[in-house]
């Protein structure tokens, strides 16, 4: 099956729609990067809530895994060289260490971007029920990553990771996951309309 995004009109070259695919994953950057601008903060934790989590899944599910998956490894080298796109316009290698609480959850999303792309890849985009499956797999596989991570970096036991880092944010992930679950599959059915 095929990506949202392969149905975008594209050159018949070569050069052309690698142009376009280059656009599309820098773009994808960007947003994420954006969208982590969006930052809120809860005083007990050291992990921010931002709206990254939904530009991953917005990201994930129309580029398919390998356009996610280089869109998402792309942001994280933007962050790596120093660009502010992390939260709170943060920037720097460091943030992708265990020197931070939240650089599980950034290699997370790259995971997460492989997943639900490859998932969109098979046609889990197109109903509300399997894109909702597709979203919380994505969501799970960044608490995967995250709550570990921030376990090991602030030395605490996973259970008060949880508490620290999944707990406090499920009800948002939850809505953001649902948001994004139910946008694909009607623009899939305008794409069907269109001649």
């Amino acid at each position: 099956m095929t990506s949202l995004t392969d149905t975008i009109p594209r050159p018949r070259s070569t050069p052309g729609s690698l142009a376009v695919d280059a656009a599309l994953i820098v773009g994808g950057s960007l947003l994420i990067a954006a969208l982590a601008q969006v930052t809120f903060r809860v005083p007990f934790t050291p992990v921010p809530i931002t709206g990254q989590t939904l530009g991953v899944l917005l990201i994930a599910a129309p580029f398919g895994w390998a356009r996610a998956g280089l869109t998402l490894a792309l942001y994280l080298a933007q962050i790596a060289v120093g660009l502010p796109f992390a939260a709170d316009g943060r920037g720097g290698l460091e943030i992708l260490t265990l020197a931070t609480a939240s650089g599980g959850y950034l290699w997370g999303f790259l995971a997460a971007a492989g997943l639900v792309g490859s998932l969109a890849n098979q046609g889990w985009d197109r109903s509300i029920s399997s894109s909702i499956s597709a979203m919380l797999l994505g969501t799970i596989v960044i608490y995967a990553f995250g709550v570990p991570w921030l376990a090991a970096s602030i030395d605490v036991p996973v259970s008060e990771a949880l508490e620290l880092g999944m707990y406090p944010f499920v009800i948002g992930d939850v809505l953001k996951l649902l948001l994004a679950a139910v946008v694909f599959p009607g623009v899939w059915k305008l794409v069907r309309r269109t001649p």
